[in-house]
């Protein structure tokens, strides 16, 4: 029996070329929604999905410098983790909603909060979950995104009917 081990390319960051799901507000940071995007993971494994999604918002220009997260939410990480050579910050917090993670960068004078979808989540919700992070005027409530997200129903082809 041969065994195929395929890794992604070192450029891309990512594994097997998959691209990470994050959404991200024009002017994230500024404080002006409950939510500047949303990050649907693929699971609940940081070690995993925090070098993706820092690379992926670096590739975006936003240089992230500390992430945090509701600690019993997440697989512990380390204190610190390198990306594409440079060190980010972790932090895992108990008071946090889980549904939230924390980003800051700018020597800490910029920070945005990011909705987490659920990894178990559909993709067709979560699809919905990170187009509508985008928007202003949401609830702050991760719950309520997410039951927005699924309440929309799914698009209906109108039934034919042959002219008699």
């Amino acid at each position: 029996m041969t065994t195929i081990t395929r890794t992604a390319p070192a450029e891309n960051h990512f594994r097997g070329g998959i691209d990470v799901r994050v959404s991200l507000r024009d002017n994230a940071g500024d404080g002006a929604s409950a939510f500047d995007g949303g990050w649907f993971p693929r699971s609940r494994d940081l070690a995993v999905e925090l070098p993706e999604l820092i690379a992926e918002l670096d590739r975006r220009g936003l240089r992230v410098e500390r992430f945090t997260y509701a600690l019993d939410a997440w697989s512990p990480v380390a204190r610190k983790i390198e990306v594409q050579g440079r060190v980010v910050r972790t932090g895992g917090f108990r008071s946090m909603d889980a549904g939230v993670v924390c980003l800051t960068w700018a020597g800490g004078t910029r920070r945005a909060d990011l909705l987490v979808v659920p990894p178990e989540t559909d993709v067709l919700t979560g699809a919905r979950a990170l187009r509508l992070c985008t928007r202003r005027g949401l609830p702050g409530s991760p719950q309520m995104v997410l039951a927005a997200a699924r309440s929309t129903p799914l698009p209906q082809v109108p039934e034919y009917r042959r002219a008699v």
